[in-house]
């Protein structure tokens, strides 16, 4: 479906004569068309003609690619509905990166899948030590869509713990720990990344979990090897089925809790949900505004 759906771009973005031909179709019957492409696509076709610039805003075809709870999905991170608007101004809203509860979260839609994407900075987690400055500090960077990350300079007791109870659509999604081994930072406009205070983190694994309200439990374990960039390392799934609850709440953590030894020179970002069918595009997204 989707290589015809491209074929047939092809062909009408290359062929004037077609315009003029699609251009004589009744709006509703070129709107039936485009509801079946994907955002991307429609916003391509409505510059065609007039028949595709009226039917892309139609607002059957857009409600078909918002999640179906989008007005929750609204009243928690706009604390209400907005009035007046159409459904393609709706889905150019949740797709933008919106703040919520005092900016420590961060929720968006993929533009491709319609999929609930979620952000939770290191000031939203609670993190053992962190006011103690000895151990743990907030760093400016811009490397983070939060403009600032958790950095650890040495600990004997490592534990990161976060929840989050949002209405995600029905669905499978996969929880994410963006982590660094060293400190970046700028030296003459270049990329730089100290690494002397790594230590420690190759002698035991660290420790994801993850716990949901309905049950669901998951569990594993990860070596830190990686240095001087940012890795996504996977802290669970869990699945949102179709429900009368309106939210769904989950837990998480993170920890390295075996006293024999210290660690440190880590740094944190964030932690993600995405929907496991678009976690390969993890790494492309970009981590800043």
């Amino acid at each position: 479906m989707g290589a015809s759906h491209s074929a047939l771009h092809k062909d009408l973005s290359s062929s004037s004569s077609s315009s003029s031909c699609l251009g004589d179709l009744p709006e509703d019957c070129v709107a039936q068309i485009v509801e079946n492409l994907d955002p991307i696509e429609i916003c391509r076709l409505s510059k065609l003609n007039r028949a595709f610039r009226g039917a892309s805003w139609a607002d059957f075809v857009w409600e078909s690619k918002l999640p179906p709870n989008y007005e929750a999905f609204l009243e928690r991170i706009l604390g209400g509905f907005p009035e007046n608007l159409q459904k393609r101004d709706i889905y150019a809203c949740l797709c933008r990166v919106n703040s919520f509860d005092q900016g420590t979260k961060k929720v968006w839609i993929d533009k491709r899948s319609g999929g609930v994407c979620l952000s939770i900075s290191a000031k939203g987690l609670s993190i053992t030590g962190i006011d103690d400055r000895r151990y743990w500090s907030h760093i400016p960077t811009d490397e983070s869509r939060f403009a600032s990350v958790a950095y650890l300079q040495q600990t004997w007791w490592f534990e990161v713990d976060g929840e989050i109870d949002f209405p995600f659509p029905a669905g499978t999604y996969s929880i994410f720990f963006r982590v660094q081994l060293g400190q970046s930072g700028k030296w003459f406009g270049r990329r730089v990344c100290n690494t002397e205070q790594v230590h420690g983190w190759d002698i035991k694994p660290v420790r994801f979990q993850l716990w949901t309200e309905d049950g669901q439990y998951s569990s594993s374990q990860c070596m830190l090897t990686e240095r001087a960039r940012w890795n996504h390392y996977h802290g669970g799934d869990f699945v949102v089925r179709e429900s009368r609850r309106s939210s769904t709440k989950i837990k998480f953590s993170m920890t390295q809790i075996d006293c024999t030894h210290t660690k440190g020179g880590l740094s944190l970002d964030s932690v993600i949900v995405y929907p496991s069918s678009c976690k390969d595009r993890l790494n492309r997204s970009p981590e800043k505004d």
